[in-house]
């Protein structure tokens, strides 16, 4: 079976601004990504049919027989079982999307993009499907992700064993730390969902964790944090102060004190000390946030919704973010007060200044930042930030005066 991810249209336009740097199957909910999910319970490899700035980085492979699936679709038991039976030529949707097709690398070719996939005879599943349809999914939908890929990953294994020096609230079984993880003289509270400590990870001392909760590999949890589930820290990442209902996809910071809440980060972004998001409106009333697809601001239909914040954006000590705020990529933010609800892609942003970060700095910057991580920001990876800096050129309002 040879496995394709396709991002649809619509979804990854939703999805933006995370899908500007990823194809859309690389968005991580839970504790994996939606990718690792996938080639989990296939016990397959996969690649990705994605945007053409993006295919160097993520290339296709395809076969005389290949099994695409909608970037935005989680694993369920039911979607699995009408997979086993999906024939060549034929597709299976919910709705105006498609969720899975079979084709041959023939077939595969006549499709100018994979909007096209709606011309496929289909068979329509009736069972509620878990799609990842706008960014605040990827927080509100998180729990019940994060719960499945315990399952996932924990089930028929054994725990390395918790340190006596920790506090322990729930069932053991509750709890997993997988090979090389630390926690030592911390509170965990695995009652209202479970906690899952990744590979050489760390809970330092004095953090109190309420589940559900991962921690992914190599990340740490700093002294005295206090996190609120459903969580999910990517690897590579370090946070502290505290966090409530939020996804960080990984190699990204927020390492001191202050509030995240109701709000997801990229990677490779840096949050400075004691900054803040609100996630409430005084007047309680829904939040809307800005949709870069529509370039207006739409309704979430949420109470709380707190940051959206793209990959390799940085804020300055004491940034104050305003309730459902959007950050593209690349931004740079500081100064007093609240910033705007909606930072572009590549901005230079402070209280009284807005101007443009260049593509040529933003790119030394990547250098840098991989360099600490003993990686290399590659010709692919400039090309793709290129890519991006031209895209959202027209979102840049003050670059038209």
């Amino acid at each position: 079976m040879n496995i394709l991810f396709f991002d649809d249209a619509l979804l990854r336009s939703n999805l933006l601004p995370f899908t500007y740097t990823r194809p859309v199957a690389d968005i991580r909910i839970g504790i994996l990504t939606i990718r690792e999910k996938w080639e989990q319970v296939l016990g397959e490899q996969s690649s990705s049919l994605t945007e053409h700035y993006l295919a160097d980085k993520y290339p296709a492979k395809i076969t005389d027989d290949n099994v695409l699936l909608n970037g935005a679709l989680l694993p369920t038991a039911e979607i699995l079982e009408q997979l086993k039976s999906l024939a060549l030529g034929k597709a299976i949707k919910q709705g105006k999307h498609v969720l899975a097709a079979r084709l041959t690398a023939a077939e595969l070719a006549r499709f100018k993009n994979t909007d096209d996939l709606k011309q496929l005879p289909a068979e329509e599943i009736t069972n509620t499907c878990f799609l990842i349809k706008n960014v605040w999914d990827i927080f509100s939908r998180n729990g019940d992700a994060l719960r499945a890929d315990f399952t996932l990953l924990t089930q028929g294994r054994k725990s390395q064993p918790l340190s006596a020096s920790n506090q322990f609230i729930g069932k053991a079984e509750d709890i997993f730390l997988e090979e090389g993880a630390v926690v030592e003289c911390a509170i965990l509270n695995a009652s209202s969902g479970p906690i899952y400590i990744g590979k050489d990870a760390e809970v330092m001392e004095g953090a109190i964790i309420r589940g559900p909760f991962a921690l992914c590999a190599h990340s740490a949890v700093k002294m005295g944090a206090k996190i609120y589930g459903p969580t999910t820290i990517g690897p590579h990442s370090k946070v502290g102060g505290e966090i409530n209902n939020s996804v960080v996809f990984g190699y990204s910071n927020k390492a001191h004190d202050g509030f995240l809440g109701n709000s997801v980060i990229g990677e490779w972004c840096n949050l400075g000390a004691d900054t803040n998001n609100s996630n409430l409106k005084n007047n309680y009333s829904s939040v809307k946030i800005y949709s870069m697809a529509n370039a207006e601001y739409i309704d979430t239909g949420l109470q709380f919704c707190g940051l959206m914040m793209g990959d390799h954006s940085k804020c300055a000590i004491n940034t104050m973010f305003n309730t459902g705020t959007v950050v593209g990529v690349n931004a740079n933010i500081f100064g007093f007060g609240f910033p705007a609800k909606f930072i572009p892609s590549f901005s230079w942003d402070g209280a009284d200044e807005q101007a443009t970060f260049s593509l040529a700095q933003a790119c030394a910057v990547a250098a840098k930042v991989f360099e600490r991580r003993s990686l290399v920001f590659s010709e692919v990876d400039r090309k793709i930030h290129e890519a991006i800096f031209n895209s959202t050129a027209s979102s840049r309002y003050w670059e038209k005066h």
